[in-house]
């Protein structure tokens, strides 16, 4: 049985938009990283103190959560998320990387297209312990970040 979807009734999906060329302050062309055939990756526009510079892969088809994502963008989530991790822990100095995703209200999803969280982790930096602190950054501050791991990844960031 498949669960119910969550997306409120003329949802505009922000993931979706990014693809179509609509921006805004929180979603901006140069947020984005990379760009394959089947997913992409930008970076976040809310941060967590101690962890600048986390990253969301997405797949390019919508779909709500992990319960309609095609084992083919799955599996194109999951190698960019790799690529993702393995930039960021090269490009930005840090000591390990944490990746989450979450599906429906209950398991604490707010957006209603798929996305992975791939986190920049340190020593010491609570990330899970500051949950309530996370902060809207601004583009000038993500711009710094998605210049780093564009130059790290060497991938294709735009969508012609």
């Amino acid at each position: 049985m498949h669960p119910p979807t969550h997306e409120p009734d003329r949802y505009t999906c922000p993931f979706c938009g990014i693809q179509q060329g609509m921006f805004n302050e929180r979603n901006l062309p140069s947020d984005v990283v990379a760009v394959s055939d089947r997913a992409f990756a930008r970076i976040a526009p809310k941060w967590w103190p101690g962890n600048p510079g986390a990253v969301l892969v997405i797949p390019r088809a919508h779909a709500e959560n992990l319960y309609d994502l095609s084992p083919a963008d799955g599996q194109a989530v999951w190698e960019l998320t790799q690529r993702l991790a393995i930039g960021i822990r090269s490009s930005y100095g840090c000591e390990g990387t944490s990746i989450r995703q979450h599906n429906e209200p209950s398991g604490g999803q707010d957006v209603w297209h798929l996305h992975v969280h791939v986190f920049p982790r340190y020593t010491d930096d609570r990330l899970y312990q500051r949950q309530d602190e996370a902060r809207w950054v601004s583009p000038a501050d993500r711009d710094i970040f998605a210049q780093k791991l564009r130059t790290e990844l060497g991938m294709p960031f735009s969508f012609d």
